[in-house]
């Protein structure tokens, strides 16, 4: 059974960063994908970056060239750098996973791909 627990959540000023954690356990699939997803109150769940088990990345347009996904080396935990926060992308953050044969990436960005989902982790910026 696959268990995807988020950390690294919390409150920052606008401007600031914050790392979030995806530790993945139960991972037994040689391709996989994981991604960022965020929901903020009212609005529909959408991704805002993706990894591949080759390394290849994929990011939404207004997280670009401000986040980062990247994974360990032993791939057993993938992290989001988000810098230059801005009150907007406050909103719970979920890291999702699917262990699933090489596929066009843009259809990862669908949520209702993924077959495993962590608990969520908040983020909150001020402005």
């Amino acid at each position: 059974q696959v268990k995807l627990v988020e950390s690294g959540g919390g409150s920052v000023q606008s401007g600031g960063s914050l790392r979030l954690s995806c530790a993945a356990s139960g991972v037994t699939s040689s391709s996989y994908y994981v991604a960022w997803f965020r929901q903020a109150p009212g609005n529909e769940r959408e991704a805002v970056a993706i990894i591949d088990s080759d390394g290849s990345t994929s990011y939404v347009d207004f997280v670009k060239n401000r986040f980062t996904i990247s994974q360990e080396n032993d791939k057993n935990t993938v992290q989001l750098q988000m810098n230059s926060l801005k009150p907007e992308d406050t909103a719970m953050y979920y890291c999702a996973a699917d262990p699933r044969p090489k596929t066009l990436m843009a259809l990862m960005f669908d949520p209702n791909k993924y077959k495993y989902w962590g608990q969520g982790t908040q983020v909150t910026v001020s402005s």
